[in-house]
């Protein structure tokens, strides 16, 4: 990578699930026509890795996010990290990854106010079938495998109010993200 190059990681939200269906092909052309370099994508699941030497993530995050509304016509978000931040996030899972018949989870976001709020029902889940914990600007997640979606933090989490701040990815993921 170039002096003055930073590698970002954008996390799009709700992507190939729930109707809105992307070609990750035609998502790396965006990104490629915002003139970022080294643009990749990880999975089908809107996790792309790239390049520039633009500083101040709120303006990147926002022309990403005007980008992906104008191509594909649906309402985008993205939470955006540098490479350093997802490795960082990955390093400090504080469950073990590997657990038998759990599923590892990371939740990012772009609101801290919001992190904090879900992070409340810490003490109100039931640890036999999912426990989270604070980390830096993320939640951790680990839930027993098939109760994603039926678990209260699960539900919790699917609440509109969310939709726009958060987005949630397996640990595995971010692993094949940073290799």
């Amino acid at each position: 990578m170039l002096d003055g190059m930073t590698q970002y990681v954008a996390f799009l939200r709700g992507v190939n699930v729930g109707g809105i269906n992307m070609k990750m092909v035609d998502v790396r052309k965006t990104f490629a026509t915002l003139g970022f370099d080294d643009v990749r994508t990880i999975l089908a699941s809107g996790n792309v890795l790239f390049t520039t030497t633009r500083t101040g993530q709120t303006k990147l995050k926002s022309d990403i996010e005007a980008a992906l509304r104008k191509d594909f016509g649906y309402d985008a978000w993205i939470v955006l990290c540098d490479i350093a931040t997802v490795r960082a996030i990955v390093d400090a899972y504080p469950f073990d990854p590997e657990h038998e018949g759990w599923q590892p989870y990371v939740m990012l976001s772009s609101d801290a106010e919001i992190l904090g709020e879900l992070l409340a029902m810490k003490d109100d889940l039931d640890p036999a079938l999912e426990r989270i914990d604070a980390g830096d600007g993320v939640l951790y997640w680990e839930v027993e495998r098939g109760q994603t979606l039926h678990s209260d933090f699960g539900k919790a989490t699917g609440k509109k109010r969310y939709k726009a701040t958060t987005t949630t990815r397996n640990i595995r993921t971010l692993l094949k993200v940073i290799a």
